[in-house]
């Protein structure tokens, strides 16, 4: 797969881009990120890429048409592409979106900055707009950082053990399990004991029922749209009833 970001900061995504799980999916060549800069196609002599909003307020826009030539120089690299904005107040980013996009060969993401970008080079140039958060950074670098790690991990190449993609929070519309790891006796603390039963089934049984009742706990948004059945509804009633929440 191939990803082209639009920023103002190269430097900042390139740096990031070297560690951990990401960085692997680079090294193998399961994923390739290139930078375009819209400060490049600046006429005047400074560079210019922002200035004042219409009708007043604070900060700086962004201009359309460094943004314009930027994403025709993307589009250059990767004529294919879905072309995304990181923005406050794009569609929340979820793991069937990043699914989505990993599915696709190209994708250009534009990392905006300042106030936000002239609007009507959103409607020119881009296909959707996303938000990985409700709150407001100083620009899109970072949203483009997770987009990329998000979908870098659903690459074929990219993990040690695939099925690791497939156990995660957000996969099957619940968060996570628990997790534990040696020592089996930790500052007087024991891991489960079925965990350490070598009974999978009651692992498995176990694992559902976590998952259900952080999720009932922590993201009860998740749950409002999912229809339980039966033994899903029994588990989470087990595990609000030992945590004396039934």
């Amino acid at each position: 797969m191939k990803i082209v970001v639009v920023t103002l900061f190269p430097e900042f995504v390139e740096h990031a881009l070297g560690f951990g799980v990401l960085g692997r999916a680079l090294e193998r060549g399961v994923l390739t990120v290139e930078m375009v800069n819209p400060r490049q196609f600046a006429t005047d002599v400074h560079k210019t890429v922002d200035d004042r909003p219409y009708g007043g307020g604070p900060g700086m826009v962004l201009k359309a048409e460094p943004l314009r030539l930027a994403m025709e120089e993307a589009a250059r690299r990767v004529p294919a592409a879905r072309r995304v904005y990181l923005a406050a107040d794009g569609a929340p980013l979820t793991q069937r979106k990043v699914a989505e996009f990993a599915g696709l060969p190209e994708l250009v993401l534009v990392a905006g900055r300042y106030e936000g970008v002239d609007e009507r080079f959103v409607e020119a140039c881009i296909d959707e707009s996303v938000s990985i958060c409700d709150a407001v950074l100083s620009g899109g670098e970072l949203p483009a950082l997770v987009v990329v790690d998000a979908v870098a991990r659903l690459l074929p190449g990219t993990l040690g053990d695939a099925e690791s993609a497939v156990r995660e929070s957000f996969t099957d519309g619940l968060l996570d399990w628990p997790h534990y790891t040696r020592p089996e006796q930790w500052s007087g603390r024991e891991v489960p004991p079925v965990l350490v039963g070598g009974n999978h089934a009651a692992i498995a049984r176990w694992r559902l029922k976590q998952a259900l009742g952080r999720t009932w706990q922590r993201r009860p948004d998740l749950l409002s749209g999912r229809e339980l059945s039966k033994e899903e509804r029994r588990l989470l009633d087990e595990y609000l009833s030992e945590k004396g929440e039934l």
